[in-house]
């Protein structure tokens, strides 16, 4: 592979012209189709096999027009202070309210607050219900400000008005805000440790490519696809994080082969032989890590992780074309490694002594005191791994909303006048179509229901015109996030299945609650099957790699370390409240189900870039005849830099997403930050050198009849000495290439 690669990376620096074309072809392209394609709105939220999507589609089946899946919207009414909501000015005002909204578009039904009982007893609170035939987040903006525009005009009547509902929710997005802060320190970084202006500009360049080519074909296939806007969310972050890594990768192998005293061209296929050969592996592991998110069964998880999947072979082909283009049209602006510092250091320090790099240094160290080290590093990140251990999962509701928003002003009011399991109230589905007489039947399971603990409200059951089903709504007396909620929902199945044994009818739960306890129980059974799946894929790949059965083992345990840590770190802070106060989180409540599935696949796959980036460099320096403590020292030296400024940018990148006021959004950029501080500074700089300082030549042990059968991908690039040895003729190369 080194030698394809090294001929490819050639080929781009003298036809540069051409590969420039291709990519910017390939971006115009991919923009004009995703301006010109039809628009699409986020598809609707769907876990297929659970019984709270069982419930939606019978609900659709059996009352057709009734939009079991569509949006929802509250409109919370509080009086003045010594008034209450049946005085007749505000009953006029409620009444005037529900007009309007009843006159809007894509509404199905608005409830009558009088004639629904949906006034608090002591006559303060009342809300009306806006029922609409899209779901939620595929509402016009239309819609959206109708709803608002009513809230608005009955709060200039006097009373207190907050809106909640899903039909408020757009999709999540990061804000430009957090992606200009993480490009910016991405681009501080890059200064720093490239030296330059343009060596910098290079990877944020091609890494704008990337994204720009990857996200503008998401748009462009939305439609024809059935992708919602939240697709292209993940696809950015990651595509943006490992495209500007990859390209500082070979640009910083590239000043390497500079300084060692090879011409621009030969520099440029070094560069790309080797550290692009290292670029595809770690590419291949972070796209076994999104590709694999299909086996949780989620179609919305699966289209977001084969999205961001493409996006990053997007960024590891431009990585070994159009940045040995790109360093060809710089020319020697993009100066040899350590150019500068060294001549700094012949002025200033005594002949014939410098200073080790900091990363030497810390190598020596490590050799030195390899158990203390390991000790210290697994006991630290086993601190922070703890509060993991009280994880609670579910999925965000308006509770979690912060307190400025109208959201969570109408989740309290709510809470205020009817109690907080109002806020999630469930839907029973009673299908009685092997139920001898529906509706006596119906009846005794409402009473079951009333007789379980943690319920307030039981309504009779409503039945479809053909008569063989009906909807029961219960009302918990806890909020839709806790414990007890999630327990009532477990006893009301229960009680389904006695009445199933007794009349052949069926008893299903559904509603935004009780989906978003299936969903999370879902992401919680698909875990240790994702797991295996994608630790098992990439360890065998890193077998392949390394030719080493230890190092792999090494590299899969200490990323399972930091996404522990990093999983204990979540939980402190947006559960428990630790220090929540510095990244702006204003109410703590469960983790979010997807977190633990998502930090395992995307935390992954970086985390094995840097295993790549950093270890592929010592089985170089062992491979040529260095010892083992000798390799470690010398993969240091040459890859600690840029693997520290690589992890730095990461961190940019996803911190940037801190900002967002969305609390799932900020959750996902602190997670991704804090495990990439993790796993690159505490697991790579620390554990790694350590465990191959005790291991020594062990580390790299293979057995004889598992070299044979392993193909020999040359990561290490033992093929390109022979072209030190004798050179070819590398025109005649050339040409070979192009003619493949």
């Amino acid at each position: 592979m080194a030698t394809f690669l090294y001929k490819l990376g050639r080929l781009a620096f003298r036809r540069r012209h051409f590969v420039a074309l291709i990519w910017v072809a390939l971006l115009t392209l991919a923009g004009v189709g995703a301006a010109s394609a039809p628009s699409a709105g986020s598809t609707s939220f769907s876990i297929p096999g659970t019984e709270a999507q069982k419930a939606f589609d019978l609900l659709e089946q059996r009352f057709p027009g009734a939009s079991a899946d569509g949006g929802t919207g509250r409109i919370v009414f509080k009086a003045p202070e010594g008034e209450k909501m049946t005085d007749a000015a505000n009953k006029a005002t409620v009444a005037k309210t529900v007009e309007e909204l009843r006159d809007g578009s894509e509404v199905v039904s608005v409830t009558d607050p009088y004639t629904t009982n949906a006034v608090s007893k002591d006559g303060t609170v009342a809300y009306t219900s806006v029922k609409y035939e899209a779901p939620g987040m595929e509402l016009a903006d239309s819609t959206r400000e109708a709803l608002e525009k009513a809230g608005d005009e009955a709060r200039a009547a006097g009373l207190t008005v907050d809106i909640g509902g899903d039909a408020l929710q757009a999709a999540a997005e990061p804000g430009a805000a957090g992606e200009i802060v993480g490009i910016a320190l991405a681009a501080v970084v890059l200064v720093i440790t490239l030296g330059s202006l343009v060596a910098a500009g290079l990877p944020l360049l091609t890494a704008i490519i990337g994204v720009g080519i990857g996200v503008s074909t998401i748009t462009a296939l939305a439609n024809a696809l059935d992708l919602g806007d939240t697709t292209s969310t993940l696809a950015l972050m990651i595509g943006l994080a490992v495209g500007i890594d990859y390209a500082l990768f070979i640009v910083s192998r590239y000043r390497g082969e500079l300084a060692e005293g090879r011409d621009r061209e030969e520099a440029a296929g070094r560069a790309t032989g080797t550290a692009g050969s290292a670029v595809v592996f770690a590419g291949l592991t972070v796209v076994i890590a999104l590709a694999g998110l299909s086996v949780v069964g989620v179609p919305m998880l699966t289209k977001m992780g084969l999205a961001a999947a493409g996006t990053v072979v997007v960024a590891v082909l431009i990585a070994l074309t159009m940045v040995p283009a790109l360093l060809g049209y710089a020319g020697r602006k993009v100066r040899p490694a350590g150019e500068k510092r060294k001549a700094d250091k012949a002025k200033t320090a005594p002949e014939g002594q410098t200073k080790p790099a900091l990363g030497v240094r810390w190598a020596s160290f490590v050799i030195r005191r390899p158990a203390a080290v390991l000790l210290l590093g697994v006991l630290g990140l086993g601190a922070i791994a703890v509060p993991a251990t009280q994880l609670e999962l579910g999925l965000p509701d308006d509770g979690s909303q912060p307190t400025s928003t109208t959201q969570r002003r109408a989740y309290d009011l709510l809470s205020e006048g009817f109690g907080p399991g109002f806020n999630g109230p469930l839907m029973v589905v009673y299908d009685a179509a092997g139920s001898a007489d529906p509706k006596d039947d119906a009846a005794a399971l409402t009473d079951r229901i009333k007789g379980l603990d943690d319920v307030v409200t039981v309504t009779p059951a409503q039945f479809n015109k053909a008569g063989d089903t009906a909807t029961i709504t219960v009302i918990p007396d806890s909020k839709p996030s806790s414990v007890q909620t999630e327990d009532l929902v477990h006893a009301i199945r229960a009680e389904g299945a006695d009445v199933k044994a007794d009349t052949g009818a069926n008893v299903l739960v559904t509603g935004t609650t009780a989906m978003n306890i299936d969903f999370s129980q879902k992401l919680t059974d698909a875990l240790v099957p994702y797991l295996a799946l994608v630790v098992g894929l990439a360890f065998l790949l890193l077998i392949v790699v390394f030719r080493s059965i230890l190092v792999p083992l090494k590299a899969a345990l200490g990323f399972l370390l930091s996404v522990l840590a990093a999983l204990g770190a979540v939980v402190a802070v947006f559960q428990w409240g630790w220090l929540s106060g510095l990244i702006g989180v204003e109410e703590t409540g469960p983790i979010m189900s997807m977190m633990p599935i998502f930090m395992v696949g995307v935390v992954f796959g970086l985390a094995m870039d840097y295993e790549v980036f950093l270890v592929t460099r010592m089985r170089e320096a062992y491979v040529h005849g260095e010892s083992p403590s000798q390799a470690i020292v010398t993969g240091f030296r040459h890859s600690s830099r840029v693997v520290v400024a690589a992890a730095i940018i990461m961190m940019a990148v996803f911190g940037g997403f801190i900002s967002s006021s969305e609390s799932m959004i900020k959750m996902i950029g602190f997670g991704l930050a804090i495990a990439v501080f993790f796993d690159a500074f505490v697991v790579r700089m620390a554990i790694v050198p350590a465990v191959l300082a005790l291991l020594g030549k062990k580390a790299w042990w293979l057995p004889k009849w598992l070299d044979r059968a392993l193909p020999n991908v040359d990561v290490e690039g033992e093929g390109l000495r022979a072209l030190d040895d004798g050179k070819g003729d590398k025109k005649d190369e050339d040409r070979e290439l192009v003619q493949v």
